[in-house]
């Protein structure tokens, strides 16, 4: 298990949210953290380089229509002039822009909605993003919600539901396409109260490619179990529960904890 730092913007600035709450009509959120003015994306991003952690994420919580789109869009590229190489960014990616984001010093692009259109697999879109910018560099979101027992993946910021269900065959599926999977838990995400140990369970039982887990974490108990149900093989991100971002859990400390369950995985 490895810890990847994120950089979630929304409206401009650095925040942690409740992942549900998103409202692209409102341009809202439940907001569980809002970064100062110093303690801007660039400044998260040079963090995570000092501290050694690559593969985190950026995120643009904002549409490509919204009023805030630019200014979320700036500090995004500030994080990744900071980190070139280190982060991979999220939100709104498509085919023609994908490019800027690489050039801009992105590692990958994190792609859903552009992919999952009209509640199902666009292939056209799928393949297009793929040979565009190389499987090698492509991210697929599968963020999630449960619906009738199922984990059903969802686009446009969280907000609308696919047809489209996390499985072994649908992963099986979708990697011929991309070289990792994020998979945002987003029933839980934000609330640090816990982690969707079903979906943990299923991801974890599945060994094709390198698959992020983001959602619920709110403190140690916490990782040692998705450390568990993964099977040692999920990647986690944490949001709000992180002391960076006004939680408990001390950022080193999570570091050293994943240097222990690293160590304590090739011994067992």
């Amino acid at each position: 298990m490895r810890f990847r730092p994120c950089i979630d913007i929304h409206n401009g600035k650095v925040k942690q949210i409740v992942g549900g709450s998103l409202s692209d009509a409102k341009e809202s959120a439940t907001e569980n953290f809002v970064a100062g003015e110093e303690q801007d994306a660039a400044f998260y991003a040079r963090l995570y380089r000092e501290a050694g952690l690559c593969g985190g994420h950026v995120i643009l919580l904002n549409a490509a229509d919204s009023d805030y789109y630019e200014a979320t869009r700036r500090e995004a590229v500030r994080a990744l002039k900071e980190y070139p190489g280190g982060l991979q960014l999220g939100g709104g990616v498509t085919a023609e822009n994908a490019a800027s984001f690489l050039e801009a010093g992105a590692s990958h692009v994190i792609v859903t909605s552009y992919v999952f259109r009209n509640g199902r697999i666009h292939y056209e879109n799928l393949c297009r993003i793929s040979e565009e910018v190389g499987k090698e560099r492509l991210v697929l979101d599968l963020s999630c919600r449960k619906r009738d027992g199922f984990y059903y993946i969802v686009t446009d910021r969280w907000q609308k539901f696919t047809g489209e269900r996390i499985t072994p065959v649908l992963l099986d599926e979708l990697k011929e396409y991309c070289v990792e999977f994020l998979v945002h838990a987003v029933d839980v995400e934000g609330k640090a109260n816990g982690i969707e140990r079903e979906l943990a369970a299923i991801l974890g039982g599945w060994a094709g490619l390198p698959v992020t887990y983001a959602g619920g974490i709110g403190n140690f108990c916490d990782l040692a179990a998705l450390n568990e149900l993964g099977r040692g093989r999920l990647d986690v991100t944490i949001g709000s529960a992180l002391d960076l971002f006004g939680g408990p859990m001390c950022f080193d400390d999570v570091i050293r904890f994943m240097e222990t369950a690293g160590e304590s995985r090739k011994e067992g």
